[in-house]
């Protein structure tokens, strides 16, 4: 009689990745990069602070599926971004790997090829790829990191970073976000409520020590310092929006009194927008609003956004729509143009009292 068998009983592959050290050395980053990365990581801070009076502006589509279409959204952004520096930073989100509550596509990192192939490691040598080339048009880059292990691949070329809603509550990712060397976002709970976040962001500022991997890929204990960039992020919840004047203020005297740093920023999509791409531009008019009448706390926006507007469906082995979402649907270039332009125009008496 054969001894049962009690281990990887569901296991049906494995395959090896490279070392992160590996990788790293494989597509390193420049000199010129490293600068780039460090100075914009200093910027946020500054925002993140109230040293800097300039909006952050998160802008770029749900997610990166399509390297030839992310290159043109990211020359577009990068070109208007010089134009309006002057009071807004903007970060490009350059996402790779998308939360799922059952099952979908995870990501360029997990399927870069949409074909169920799961080629890991070649998601992870396109994304890195990727990240310089952004990186070298002058913007700065922001993701969600969602696999403990994904940031010592590309970590060294994130300039800002987010907790989704969904993961805001691990334990592992604010343990995670402790050791980051960017600042991150927690994002609200999907019930609307910001009491998780305000406990990662208090752990994620703090010491920490877990179980991670070294740069050569081995299980490590691994300490932090904790990171003092953390702050929170308002997508709404499943009682509406949660980003006028009124929560705002709730929220900034909520993160105050428990020790954290007033800022917050405002996702412009998901439940704030009732998942209405249609209003995200009535949203950032509203933040900037809030901004032009004094109040500081708020920090930036995120909007989704894509060469074409709304979102489209995966079908395997079918050609895809050029520009448009294959996750959350996202405006178009044309409407974040103007959003963005806008905005500019609307912050000039902020400026003009600083």
């Amino acid at each position: 009689m054969e001894p049962c068998k009690v281990t990887d009983i569901n296991i049906a592959a494995t395959r090896e990745l490279p070392a992160p050290a590996q990788l790293l050395q494989e597509i390193p980053r420049t000199e010129a990069q490293q600068d780039f990365v460090a100075a914009a990581r200093r910027e946020i801070h500054r925002i993140i602070f109230g040293n800097d009076k300039r909006l952050l502006l998160v802008v770029g589509p749900c997610s990166i599926h399509d390297i030839a279409a992310g290159r043109e959204y990211a020359r577009k952004l990068a070109k208007l971004s010089e134009e309006v520096r002057e009071r807004i930073l903007i970060v490009m989100r350059v996402y790779f790997e998308k939360p799922r509550t059952t099952v979908g596509w995870k990501g360029l990192i997990m399927d870069p090829y949409i074909d169920k192939s799961y080629n890991i490691p070649a998601g992870l040598r396109i994304a890195r790829e990727f990240l310089r080339e952004v990186i070298d048009l002058g913007l700065p880059t922001a993701t969600e990191l969602l696999d403990p292990i994904t940031p010592q691949y590309i970590a060294d070329l994130i300039c800002w970073s987010a907790i989704g809603a969904r993961t805001t509550e691990s334990q592992t990712h604010r343990q995670m976000a402790s050791g980051l060397s960017m600042p991150l976002g927690f994002k609200n709970s999907t019930d609307g409520s910001i009491e998780a976040a305000v406990n990662a962001i208090n752990a994620a500022s703090r010491e920490q020590t877990f179980l991670g991997i070294d740069q050569q890929g081995r299980a490590a204990s691994v300490t932090t310092k904790g990171n003092p960039d953390c702050h929170l992020v308002l997508r709404g919840g499943k009682n509406g929006p949660n980003y006028d004047a009124q929560h705002v203020t709730d929220y900034l005297a909520k993160l105050k009194s428990s020790g954290l740093v007033p800022a917050l920023m405002v996702d412009c999509s998901h439940d704030n927008a009732c998942k209405d791409y249609t209003r995200y531009p009535e949203i950032l008019a509203d933040v900037v609003s809030q901004l032009s009448q004094g109040q500081d706390g708020i920090i930036g926006a995120m909007v989704e956004s894509n060469l074409n507007p709304g979102s489209q469906k995966i079908v395997i082995g079918e050609k895809m729509d050029y520009g448009v979402s294959i996750t959350d649907p996202c405006v178009g270039w044309d409407e974040t143009e103007k959003m963005i332009r806008s905005t500019f125009k609307a912050l000039e008496n902020r400026f003009s009292l600083a």
